[in-house]
C-alpha cells in the first residue's frame, strides 16, 4: 500500500462511518470485484460511505493527497471506470434508499441505488422511472451516461425525467443542480457522465404504469433480413407506446426455445407495448405474425417482471466488451454485414443488439441536455459476452472486424455506457457540439480533473496534479 493510501486511511479513521476496507482484510476480496470480470484490479483502498458526510470526507482526503479515485454504484461499467488499480474506490452500496412522493410524482434516490431499488419503492405505487433493462445496474451511471431502456421511446431518456441532483464536488463541498439552480450543471450532469461529482441524491419525474403487453419471436435464414427491412420501414411511424427491438444471436438452449432451433443464427424479437393490452392487440399481433416469425410468446407483464427478465443474460463476473453507434437509417449492407457475421460468432452469448429509439426521446433539443444529438435513432450495440479468459482475442477480434465493416454507414456520435476501456479516442465524437460547454462546466467544477476515471472530459488546465489516467 502506497504511502498516499496509508495518508488517506489515516485522515478517514477516526470519523468514517461506512466501512474502510483494505488488501488482506476481510471482505475485502469480495468487495473489490466488479459486474465485468474482464476488469480485475486491486484497490488500495475500498471507502464504503454510509451518508454524504462519508462521501465528503472521502474525497477530500483523497483530493490532499492525489489518491487516484473510482467510483462505484453497481459497478457496471463497461470500461471497468468503478475500480482502480491502488488507490481509492468510493463504494456507494450502503446509500440505497429511495422514497416516493405519489401525489406529485415525484421520487428521490440516493446514488447507490440499483435500478431494482428504485424500480421496487415506486412500484409500490404504481408508478415507474424511466431507466435500463437489468435491474442490477447502477441507477446513477445509467442516468448520468443519459439512459435508455424500456420506456424510453413512451417517457424519454433516464436524464430526461432528473429534476434535481446534490453531489459532492471535488473540493469535497456539497452543491445543488437544477434548472434554477447552477443550471449549467444540471444541464451537464444530464448525459456528461461521472465528470462532475459524485451524486448523493437524484429528484426525478415518475410515470404511471403497473403492467406492460410482451411478446416476443423469432426468424431464421432469409426471414432475418425480410424482417429487419419491414421493422426499419415500420417504426419511424410507429406509435411512441410501441418499443419492437432485435438481437441477431444464437438460439439459447433455453426449454423456451423449441428443441430444432436451439444452437441456430436468429433474429430474437421483442416488442413490448405500455398502456391499455385492447389497444396493444392490433399492434403485437400485427409485429408477431409477419415474416414467418416462430417461438411466439404473448404475455401481459408486470412491470417488476420485464425489468428483471435479462437479469440471467447478464452476470456479474462474466467477460463484456462492446462496439456501439448511431444510423440514421438501417441502410442494406448494414443489415448484410450483420447477418453474415451471424456465421462466425464466437460466443452463445453475443449479441448485436438493434433498436430503434425516436418518440419522446427525439424530441429533447440537442442542446436542452449534455447528451447531445438524438437525431439517429436506430442503435447498433455489438455486445460480446463470454466466461472463459482464454476466448478474450477471439471475441474481442469479432466484434471489432464486425464494427469496422458497420462503421462508414454510422453517423457521429457513440452512446457513453455503451463504450469499451479502449475507446478514449472516441469521447469527443460522444458529446460533439457539447464539448466546449461540458469543458467549460469541468473547469469549474473539478479544475484538477480529480474525477478522471470516466469517459473523461478534461479541464481546460489541470495545474498541481496529474491527470493521467490509469486504466
Amino acid at each position: 500500500m502506497t504511502q498516499a493510501i496509508d495518508e488517506v486511511y489515516s485522515a478517514l479513521l477516526r470519523n468514517f462511518k461506512g466501512d474502510l476496507l483494505r488488501p488482506g482484510g476481510d471482505r475485502y476480496d469480495e468487495a473489490r470485484i466488479i459486474w465485468n470480470g474482464m476488469v480485475a484490479r486491486s484497490p488500495g483502498l475500498i471507502v464504503r460511505c454510509d451518508g454524504v458526510s462519508d462521501v465528503q470526507a472521502a474525497v477530500r482526503a483523497a483530493s490532499a493527497t492525489n489518491v487516484l479515485t473510482a467510483i462505484r454504484c453497481g459497478g457496471h461499467s463497461l470500461a471497468g471506470f468503478s475500480t482502480c488499480e491502488g488507490g481509492m474506490v468510493i463504494d456507494l452500496s450502503r446509500m440505497r434508499s429511495a422514497s416516493v412522493d405519489q401525489e406529485n410524482r415525484r421520487g428521490r434516490f440516493e446514488g447507490g441505488c440499483l435500478l431494482s431499488n428504485v424500480d421496487q419503492t415506486t412500484q409500490k405505487v404504481g408508478l415507474v422511472f424511466p431507466a435500463g433493462v437489468v435491474s442490477h445496474t447502477g441507477a446513477s451511471g445509467l442516468i448520468l451516461g443519459g439512459g435508455f431502456g424500456w420506456l424510453t421511446r413512451l417517457y424519454g431518456m433516464s436524464c430526461d425525467s432528473v429534476e434535481a441532483l446534490t453531489l459532492v464536488v471535488a473540493d469535497g463541498s456539497i452543491v445543488q443542480a437544477s434548472a434554477t439552480e447552477n443550471a449549467d450543471l444540471f444541464w451537464a450532469l444530464r448525459g456528461g457522465g461521472g465528470n462532475f461529482g459524485v451524486v448523493t441524491e437524484f429528484e426525478v419525474k415518475l410515470h404511471p404504469l403497473t403492467s406492460v403487453s410482451f411478446g416476443t419471436g423469432m426468424f431464421l435464414g432469409d426471414d432475418i433480413t425480410r424482417a429487419l427491412k419491414y421493422w426499419r420501414e415500420f417504426m419511424p411511424e410507429a406509435p411512441d407506446n410501441l418499443k419492437w427491438s432485435f438481437s441477431l444471436r444464437l438460439a439459447s438452449d433455453d426449454k423456451s426455445v423449441p428443441p430444432n432451433i436451439r444452437g441456430q443464427q436468429v433474429a430474437s424479437e421483442s416488442v413490448l407495448w405500455i398502456g391499455d393490452p385492447e389497444e396493444a392487440r392490433p399492434y403485437v399481433d400485427h409485429v408477431l405474425t409477419a415474416h414467418n416469425v416462430i417461438a411466439v410468446t404473448k404475455d401481459v407483464l408486470s412491470f417488476l417482471d420485464l425489468q428483471t427478465m435479462a437479469d440471467w443474460e447478464f452476470p456479474s463476473g462474466r467477460r463484456y466488451y462492446t462496439k456501439s453507434g448511431y444510423l440514421k437509417t438501417l441502410d442494406d449492407c448494414s443489415i448484410r454485414c450483420m447477418v453474415e457475421a451471424l456465421v462466425t460468432i464466437p460466443s452463445p452469448m453475443t449479441q448485436i443488439e438493434i433498436s430503434y429509439q425516436g418518440g419522446a426521446a427525439a424530441r429533447v433539443g440537442a442542446a436542452e441536455t449534455a447528451f447531445g444529438d438524438r437525431s439517429s435513432p436506430f442503435i447498433v450495440n455489438v455486445l460480446g459476452n463470454w466466461s472463459n479468459p482464454a476466448e478474450d482475442a477471439a471475441n474481442v477480434s469479432w466484434i471489432r472486424n464486425l464494427f469496422a465493416k458497420l462503421r462508414p454507414s454510422m453517423t457521429p456520435g457513440v452512446y457513453v455506457n455503451f463504450m469499451s476501456g479502449d475507446e478514449e479516442g472516441r469521447v469527443t465524437e460522444a458529446y460533439r457540439e457539447c464539448w466546449e460547454r461540458l469543458v467549460a462546466v469541468k473547469t469549474h467544477y473539478d479544475p484538477d480533473n480529480f474525477f478522471r476515471l470516466n469517459q473523461n472530459i478534461p479541464p481546460q488546465k489541470a495545474p498541481g496534479k496529474t491527470a493521467a489516467r490509469h486504466l
